[in-house]
């Protein structure tokens, strides 16, 4: 980690800072995105939000977002919510990220059906995180219903995200999930019965409930020992 006082001392010009954000050198970048996030300057929200979208460093990013949320959220959330409209899928997926981390509950409404649905694997999976850090109580059991539409959708990391989201939900899962256990598709199939598992063991490995999953549902009920 950079140390803070360091960080600041290099930055105390906001327009060096700004520049710094976009640096060659992904350690100046990281710590100016430290510093921006040290002590904030409304000035920079614009800034920060736009460098989301394009950063290539996943731990640059992850400081720009730690930044974003040192700002009031009345400052950061209007420009976070525009980037849901970007063409860049990172840019969507970043925003959703920040939001999920500030967890401001109006932000609700701006999770919409077609960002749980982007084709962008990465927007979508980051939508299924901000989504049930941001769901209202009476809203849990349709979002719950919404992502079992998407089981087996993609690789196992993606379907591990998507069974993560639905075990968050707790209570409302287990009768949503009865549509994908019945499925006559074997891979929703399986990916609903390892998502039931996960919920009744979350400390299960997700590999080898889905293994197990597959396994069951290949071998069906009557060649279940």
């Amino acid at each position: 980690m950079v140390p803070i006082n360091s960080a600041h001392r290099d930055f105390q010009d906001p327009r060096s800072l700004e520049a710094s954000l976009s640096a060659a050198d992904p350690s100046v970048r990281l710590k100016a995105a430290l510093a921006a996030g040290t002590h904030p300057d409304l000035g920079l929200v614009a800034t920060l939000v736009a460098r989301c979208a394009v950063e290539p460093d996943f731990f640059v990013r992850d400081m720009l977002t730690w930044a974003l949320t040192r700002f009031p959220s009345e400052v950061t959330v209007p420009g976070l919510l525009a980037e849901l409209r970007s063409e860049r899928a990172q840019g969507r997926s970043q925003a959703l990220h920040t939001l999920s981390k500030i967890a401001d509950g109006s932000t609700w409404p701006a999770i919409t059906r077609s960002l749980l649905r982007d084709a962008d694997d990465e927007v979508a999976r980051s939508a299924w995180r901000a989504a049930v850090v941001l769901v209202p109580d009476a809203e849990r059991k349709a979002l719950a219903e919404e992502l079992v539409g998407q089981l087996g959708r993609g690789d196992r990391t993606v379907q591990l995200s998507l069974s993560r989201a639905l075990v968050a939900l707790e209570d409302v899962v287990e009768p949503a999930l009865q549509p994908g256990l019945a499925s006559e598709d074997p891979v929703v199939a399986a990916h609903a019965r390892a998502t039931e598992m996960l919920l009744r063991d979350p400390d299960a490995g997700f590999n080898s409930v889905l293994d197990e999953a597959r396994r069951i549902v290949a071998l069906g009920p009557d060649g279940i020992r």
